[in-house]
């Protein structure tokens, strides 16, 4: 199968495409060929070699841990789709492996494809909007009538994280570029902190739940903002981090680092949103897999309006 792959940890220049054998599905596992694949943050991370304690060292690596495509194949034991089904899903695994032709997913983290999206604007929602989905639902308990803020509200994360927000009946604060502030109000923010012109006064930074996409917002530099008891989640490990989650834990405070988890039930509440037209991806750009080199480089920026796509073929 075609793919891209890096035989060592490094930057951009890493990338290569090539061809490498076709995966196997295991037991309970689905073969999936891939139409599209989307990019995140964390895959920038794990190819520089930032989680390598957790990824391992295995070589050639595959990128990737968004999907959307068409099962080829059930392994043993592998229910709910059947060949021809068109999906889309999340790996959980470390290893990645969605930017190739054909990848081995546990059936249990992938659905059906919502009819309503293309397979490229599929692939550009589990990640994020999971992520977005399990921070706001169960790490913050967002509940109807709380302020919610979102830090970093333009990216891909960021513009789940609004709709979602809205959804669950937050009053959503979003901080952005004042470029992006009309496209983070038209998916449901009422407020947007522009954070390229000023520092908002004390009145306008107070919050009940505070999301911080971004990760330059930390629960030390956030708490003053915060309303009892103390709900702050970020999406960027840190040592620091880590440690307010075990204390938190101990305190009786909801700050926490979100780990996503693709699941059935969830990409199915996704779906259902998305088909009735109340949640929708942003994609910023989309490129062939032989642009990967290029497309990792923008996503590296931390300047993308949404997703970042790869198409790998039909």
């Amino acid at each position: 199968m075609k793919a891209v792959y890096y035989d060592r940890f490094g930057s951009v220049d890493v990338l290569k495409v090539g061809d490498l054998p076709d995966p196997r599905p295991g037991s309970g596992e689905v073969l999936v060929r891939v139409a599209a694949a989307a990019l995140n943050p964390k895959d920038v991370l794990v190819r520089k070699g930032k989680f390598r304690l957790i990824s391992g060292r295995r070589f050639p690596r595959v990128p990737g841990y968004d999907f959307a495509g068409t099962v080829e194949k059930l392994g043993k034991g592998a229910s709910g789709v059947a060949p021809g089904d068109e999906v889309y899903g999340m790996v959980n695994a470390w290893s990645g492996g969605t930017c190739a032709e054909l990848v081995a997913v546990p059936a249990g983290e992938l659905a059906p494809r919502p009819p309503s999206l293309s397979m490229e604007e599929a692939a550009a929602v589990p990640l994020a909007a999971l992520t977005a989905l399990q921070a706001l639902r169960d790490l913050l308990g967002v509940r109807p009538g709380d302020r919610v803020t979102i830090n970093g509200a333009s990216g891909g994360v960021g513009l789940f994280a609004v709709q979602i927000a809205s959804l669950l009946g937050g009053r959503v604060v979003g901080i952005c570029s004042a470029g992006n502030a009309g496209l983070v109000c038209e998916l449901g923010a009422s407020e947007v902190i522009p954070y390229d012109e000023r520092d908002p006064p004390a009145s306008e930074r107070r919050c009940d739940a505070f999301f911080d996409v971004f990760g330059n917002r930390p629960y030390p530099l956030v708490r003053p903002d915060l309303s009892h008891p103390h709900r702050h989640v970020t999406t960027v490990p840190s040592g620091g981090a880590i440690l307010r989650e075990i204390t938190s834990r101990l305190l009786g405070r909801s700050v926490r680092m979100v780990a996503v988890k693709s699941n059935r039930p969830d990409l199915e509440q996704l779906t259902r949103w998305i088909d009735a037209g109340e949640v929708r991806p942003v994609v910023d750009r989309i490129r062939p897999l032989e642009d990967s080199s290029e497309a990792h480089a923008y996503l590296e920026t931390r300047r993308a309006r949404g997703k970042v796509v790869l198409t790998v073929g039909r």
